[in-house]
Order: C-alpha cells, then structure tokens, then sequence
C-alpha cells in the first residue's frame, strides 16, 4: 500500500515525502502532474490491483488543476473510497468548496506544519481502513445472507417434497389446488383433476416386500413426471398407493385424454405383480373431474369428485378410469 503525492512543485514534493518517510510511511509515490496520477492508478488496475491508500494533491497546477483531477479519479470505482488531502498555498472558500465537491475530504496548508500534515494523514488512513474493513464486513454478511436465503429456499422446495417419490407431497398438492381453483375462477378458465390408485397395492406389499414397494410408488411417481407434458401440470402423492394429478386450463376431453395416457405408460412399464387379479403387473385405477368456472367449483368439491370416479373404477374392475360427470353450463342446470 502507498500515499502518492501529487504536485508539479518538486520542494513541495520532497518536503512531504521526507516527512513521511521519517514518521514509518515506506511506500511513498511522487507524481508531478494530474496526467502522471492517471497513468499511475490506470496502471494498477489494468493489472487488477489497487495499491494506493491515501492521494496528497497540490490544488493549483498547471494543464489539470487538482479539483479536476480529484473529480476524474473519483470517477473510477475502484479509487472511490481513496481518500484525497488536498495541499494548498490559498485558504479561498469557493477553492476549498469545489475541492469538497469534488470528492476530497480534507486540506493541508502551506507553508506545511510537519505534525499538522502527519496528523492529517494518519486519520485520512484510519478513516480509509476502517471504510475497507466496513465494506469487508458488508460483503461478508451479504455472502452469509445469500447462503442462507439459498438454504431457506432449498429447505422450502425439500418441504413440499414427498420424501420417497421425489415429487410434490400433500401439502403442496393442496396448496396448489387451491391457487388454481382461485386461478381457473379469476380467468374463467377450466381445472381438471385426476386421482389414481394403484390397483392391490396391499398384495404387492404383501407378495415383495415393502421396499418393493417403495420402488414401485417411486417407479410409478417418474412415470407420471415423464407423461406429463406442459411445465404447469403438477403431479402429487396423496397418500400411501394413491397419487393426484392438477391438470391447469385443461378441459374435460383433454383430462380424460391425458388420464388414458397415464393409466397405459403405467400398464406398459411391465412392473411385475403376480398377485393382482387385474394383470402380471402394475396397473392403476384413475377418476378424472373437470370444474368449469361457470360452477367456480372449490378444491374440495374437485377432489369428492374425483374420489367418486376412482369409486367407480374400483368398483368396476379397476385398471380404467372414471370421468364424474359435471355439468358445464349453469343454464343448463337450471332446467333440469
């Protein structure tokens, strides 16, 4: 680190600097004009450094005065905590005024008073040492936020997570449904709900083993992240064997198109099960509802409806889907 001294006078120059160099300031740089100053500090950061603790500059000196100069080197980020003494033979106001203005933040007069000069100096330093352990700090404590906001929001997504199949769990599945009824009412949109099951989930359990059975649920969870196409559809686990499907601006022929989907990548994963009385292996029962915004259907409703249709193709035989029937027009309920 270094004081650079800025003047065209070489007395004044070398008055300074022996001052000092005597008092302990080894590093001492002497420039004698504004355009040797900028040639100096560019040079330090063309090599990516800066060096330069404290600026002592003459006010009056030819081709670029020391305001003008003070001002230009203010201007370059990495000097904007340098502080600058300006050195001067006249006390006018409006000089000292526009040398403040311009970024300095004391004076030294001459005829110099070598304690009065080192005194100037030493507490331009401290000042300029405890502005960079300041910013130092700063950093540090906007390092340490930005690690933990990242943590928070890693602890937020792992929170609406399924611990075992990787995608949202209840809470979020909730959470979402409700947001999107609310979406799909605002902007008259259609909401579309899928519940599936798979079919004897117990026997599998039963015939493999529980930590089959987790692969399986992990297996049919990828299945159904996979078929789904558009970013905003939101795959689910319920609970237990039973998982849940958001389907946003989806009417229902286009739910019941996608339930058909599902159900038959889940069939052709070939998933053994020997002890299912649908197949060899896994199949799912699935229900599929569709809320029109003319019903402003809730959440709740949607899933009742759901569950229903499941009902229906468990009932039924199972490995097939169910649409609960939801009227779409409100005038039309009216005349029936």
């Amino acid at each position: 680190m270094a004081i650079v001294i800025v003047d065209d006078s070489t007395l004044s120059l070398e008055v300074i600097k022996a001052f000092l160099i005597t008092s302990g300031y080894s590093e001492v740089i002497t420039v004698n004009s504004a355009r040797e100053l900028y040639e100096l500090v560019d040079s330090y950061s063309d090599r990516g450094i800066v060096e330069i603790d404290l600026i002592l500059m003459e006010i009056i000196m030819p081709d670029i005065d020391g305001i003008e100069a003070c001002r230009n080197v203010k201007k370059r980020e990495w000097l904007a905590d340098i502080p600058v003494i300006m050195v001067t033979t006249t006390m006018k106001k409006e000089n000292l005024q526009l040398a403040f203005s311009a970024g300095a933040m004391d004076f030294i007069k001459k005829p110099f008073d070598r304690m009065e000069l080192l005194a100037r100096v030493s507490s331009a330093l401290r000042l300029k040492h405890e502005t960079g352990r300041r910013k130092a700090r700063e950093i540090e404590l906007l390092e340490v936020t930005r690690q933990l906001q990242e943590a928070n929001e890693r602890l937020q997504r792992l929170s609406f997570l399924d611990g075992l199949t990787g995608i949202a769990n209840r809470r979020f599945f909730d959470q979402e449904l409700l947001q999107e009824s609310r979406r799909a009412k605002r902007e008259k949109t259609p909401l579309s709900l899928i519940m599936l099951d798979i079919d004897y989930f117990k026997a599998f359990n039963d015939t493999y083993g529980h930590i089959k059975g987790d692969d399986c649920l992990r297996e049919v969870a990828s299945i159904l992240k996979k078929t789904l196409k558009r970013p905003g559809d939101i795959p689910a686990r319920y609970g237990g064997e039973e998982f849940a499907v958001i389907l946003p601006n989806t009417d229902d022929v286009g739910a019941e198109i996608i339930a058909k989907e599902l159900r038959y990548c889940i069939e052709q994963a070939r998933i053994a099960h020997i002890n299912s009385p649908c197949a060899d292996y896994v199949t799912v029962s699935l229900g599929v509802v569709t809320g029109f915004s003319e019903q402003a259907k809730t959440p709740k409703e949607l899933i009742l409806a759901a569950d229903r249709a499941l009902y229906r193709s468990k009932h039924e035989g199972r490995n097939r889907l169910n649409v609960e029937w939801i009227e779409k027009y409100t005038d039309f309920l009216k005349t029936l």
